[in-house]
């Protein structure tokens, strides 16, 4: 019996994936038999402690966290890092390192090799080399990573991840590296700051590149966010080396150090894929493209905390259906003026005015003037005479230098007052509400008006009132 017993064990620590001695892993067995008092023999104990050093596998790299003590994993090079050299704290040898971009088809997770291991690796590993990891995961400076004890080669193993080439937006996938894509720039970001866990100071912004497949997000790090207040919208560029990773479940393409946006030449087509308009719903995130049928000037209002922000409401039509978008921060200096053909992409569909949905573009959201494009709204492009027999012309009657307000009148019936102030028939005025309640104060940027109205509004809101008109008192027959 002790012969099957011994033969057990040496069969399982031939098998065992772990860094002890077979010494150690006899001491650890008897351990473990001494322990259970006699429920299990030393094959079973063998069988226990196997498993308690082989601790650690995932099934993805998506499953790799932080707080995990040792991982082991398989995934795909998808590209390999210049060995750097630095000086150790404790003594005057250099110390090596080596980072590797490896990915499944679940997601991507930097690999960082040390000492001899880096040296050895320049030489030895490639992109498209698939490796069975086992080593310690940690908080990056960009996500995750694993400071790796072991890297053994696995010839046989399929990974699905494919390796650099030049790619269009649709056909990114997670773990993508070495990707080099063109695309026209639909919008561009501010600079951000942050500070890292070494105190020194990260900076990072956002582009929003399309082609004929779509678009794409693209996140631009350190030396590289200069690029995003260098290009403006229109321009075609290149994004040479980036690499692809996921953030709040949709992917994005990311621009480090050994990447770059380079600007083309030729023009890249885009056509955006959009919603109909007469299908969104209420909290859902949408793209919508249609015909700007009119455009409120722009309104700026207080925040809560001190602030000013401002916002800028248009109505956009497709073949399908009219909805008001709200232009937010930035967004709300676009130029955009009726006749005009536009993309709202990630657009948040709303409870609006009079329970009529509107569209929020927020600072997640893009907004881009379409030129010769023709957007796919499930049928034709629609210009403004398409809607001629059922809406007129939006610009008809609009006196040379006036706005539109949301109503679609003019800035010209703001002005039927007679000499002695009181109005001579219906009035409107279109403003930002500055203080709901009872009265309600609308502020259009030129003046403040005090407006007598039974009607629910908020803080921000932009509403149009008619009524009768008497200086600064609006007594509105209408809110909408």
């Amino acid at each position: 019996m002790l012969s099957v017993a011994m033969g057990a064990i040496e069969d399982t620590y031939a098998d065992l994936d772990a860094d002890v001695s077979e010494e150690e892993f006899r001491e650890a067995v008897e351990a473990k038999v001494e322990q259970m008092g006699g429920l299990a023999d030393e094959e079973t104990a063998a069988m226990l402690i196997a498993h308690e050093l082989d601790g650690g596998e995932v099934d993805a790299i998506a499953d790799i966290e932080p707080g995990l003590e040792e991982v082991k994993f398989l995934g795909k090079v998808t590209s390999v890092g210049e060995l750097r050299t630095f000086e150790r704290d404790e003594d005057d040898e250099e110390g090596h390192v080596l980072n590797l971009d490896v990915a499944d088809e679940s997601g991507a997770v930097r690999v960082a090799l040390w000492g001899e291991d880096a040296v050895r690796g320049t030489e030895e590993i490639a992109a498209g080399d698939v490796f069975r990891i086992k080593g310690r995961p940690k908080d990056g400076y960009n996500g995750i990573e694993v400071s790796a004890d072991r890297l053994e080669p696995d010839e046989e193993a399929d990974v699905g991840v494919e390796i650099g080439g030049r790619v269009t937006a649709d056909s990114l996938s997670m773990g993508q590296s070495d990707v080099n894509l063109r695309g026209v720039v639909l919008d561009t970001d501010s600079i951000r700051t942050f500070d890292r866990d070494d105190g020194s100071e990260g900076r990072v912004s956002n582009l929003t590149l399309g082609d004929e497949t779509g678009r794409i997000r693209v996140t631009l790090w350190d030396e590289q966010a200069d690029r995003a207040e260098e290009l403006t919208a229109g321009q075609s560029v290149e994004v040479i080396d980036g690499y692809v990773r996921e953030r709040d479940g949709s992917l994005e393409l990311h621009v480090g150090s050994g990447s770059d946006v380079d600007e083309l030449e030729e023009s890249v087509e885009f056509v955006p894929d959009a919603d109909d308009i007469g299908s969104v719903e209420i909290d859902r995130t949408v793209d919508i493209s249609g015909v700007v049928r009119s455009a409120d000037p722009k309104r700026t209002f207080d925040r809560d905390d001190g602030s000013e922000g401002q916002v800028r409401n248009i109505r956009v039509q497709d073949r399908t259906g009219d909805i008001r978008v709200a232009l937010w921060g930035d967004k709300a200096d676009i130029d955009l003026a009726p006749g005009d053909e536009v993309f709202c992409a990630d657009v948040e569909i709303q409870d609006g005015w009079q329970d009529e949905l509107e569209a929020s573009a927020g600072w997640r959201s893009t907004v881009v003037v379409l030129d010769d494009a023709e957007p796919d709204r499930g049928s034709e492009s629609a210009g403004l005479d398409e809607f001629a027999d059922d809406a007129g012309d939006p610009t008809e009657g609009t006196p040379s230098g006036g706005g539109t307000d949301s109503s679609g009148d003019s800035d010209a019936s703001k002005t039927g007052t007679g000499a002695d102030g009181a109005t001579e028939g219906p009035d409107t005025f279109t403003g930002t509400v500055v203080q709901p309640g009872d009265p309600i104060i609308l502020d259009d940027g030129d003046e403040t008006v005090r407006v007598e109205a039974d009607a629910d509004v908020h803080l921000g809101q932009e509403i149009t009132v008619r009524g009768r008109r008497d200086g600064e008192r609006f007594v509105a027959d209408e809110v909408f």
